[in-house]
């Protein structure tokens, strides 16, 4: 687990029974947006710093918990515990130009292939999640083609100008699902500028039982 983040969630409660779900084999809502990766590593934390501007910008659904899943591996698993669709943010080789941003809609067998920079922890939280029946059927995986994984606070230029983007594929995503997000109407002043991220905007989890 990288000691510099927690997981965390966003002010909404962990589901929503009362809503209909899309093709989750769930008859509720209970959707999870996972960041993932390391903010000292430059492109690396990319999937962080976009569900923590997801937050900033937009106001949830109490059917969707946002969490910053920084490094962390095995210990995720109980954050997939029970959701109807979940949703992955992060860095990904997917040997596109930098910058280029990818939906993969069956990260396990995308996994096996291709990887995220990170790549120990999230392929075998998957594989055990699926094993014991924590997996739901809905999981997507939006990525973003990193350049530079050395330490750093700031993404690439190729990284940042699409930062946006990555943020607004989340949304639509939601949007599919059958969940309409409010804006908060937050209007950086350089729409790819990572530095318009508050690194406090999410409010640290408490321990699931």
């Amino acid at each position: 687990m990288n000691p510099h983040r927690t997981a965390s969630n966003s002010n909404c409660p962990e589901s929503a029974k009362n809503e209909d779900s899309k093709d989750s084999g769930q008859s509720f809502l209970n959707v999870l947006v996972l960041g993932l990766g390391n903010i000292l590593l430059s492109d690396e934390g990319v999937g962080v710093k976009a569900v923590e501007e997801l937050q900033t910008r937009y106001d949830c659904s109490h059917a969707v918990e946002i969490v910053d899943g920084g490094t962390m591996g095995l210990e995720l698993l109980p954050y997939f515990e029970e959701r109807s669709h979940i949703l992955i943010v992060d860095a990904v080789k997917s040997g596109n130009e930098p910058g280029t941003v990818t939906r993969i809609e069956d990260p396990p067998a995308f996994l096996q292939e291709k990887t995220s920079p990170h790549q120990i922890g999230l392929p075998d939280v998957l594989r055990i999640a699926a094993i014991t029946g924590s997996l739901p059927r809905n999981v997507i995986l939006l990525g973003i083609e990193p350049k530079q994984l050395s330490t750093g606070l700031d993404l690439s230029t190729e990284v940042a100008l699409n930062l946006n983007r990555l943020v607004e594929m989340v949304v639509e995503e939601l949007d599919k699902i059958g969940i309409k997000v409010q804006s908060k109407k937050f209007n950086p002043t350089n729409p790819g500028d990572s530095k318009n991220v508050s690194g406090n905007s999410i409010e640290n989890r408490k321990n699931r039982k």
